[in-house]
């Protein structure tokens, strides 16, 4: 099972979207990792939101994709919040026991 998730940054005020099969371990990863990267220079990240995409990986960066093409903060905003969608995100489920 493939999920979006949206992290925060609270030192930078930046939304972070991606993918993964793990939640858990990819947040681990974007505040532990030694990589230099565009998560690493704006930890700590909490996760925000995570919604549930199916079981392929094709579909989950399909979606992943057109969030980040948007460039909009408001969209990603509404993602958090749980608003009802149409098009390529109607299918998002929101996985409420992952943001808590």
């Amino acid at each position: 099972m493939y999920f979006i998730y949206i992290l925060y940054s609270e030192k930078s005020d930046k939304y972070y979207v991606g993918h993964t099969d793990d939640v858990n371990q990819r947040l681990l990863e974007h505040n532990t990792s030694e990589r230099i990267t565009f998560t690493s220079k704006h930890r700590p990240w909490k996760i925000m939101a995570v919604y549930e995409c199916g079981a392929g990986r094709g579909e989950v960066l399909k979606i992943e994709r057109f969030i980040k093409r948007q460039k909009n903060r408001k969209l990603i905003e509404k993602l958090i919040t749980g608003c009802k969608f149409d098009g390529v995100i109607d299918q998002l489920v929101r996985v409420p026991y992952v943001r808590d």
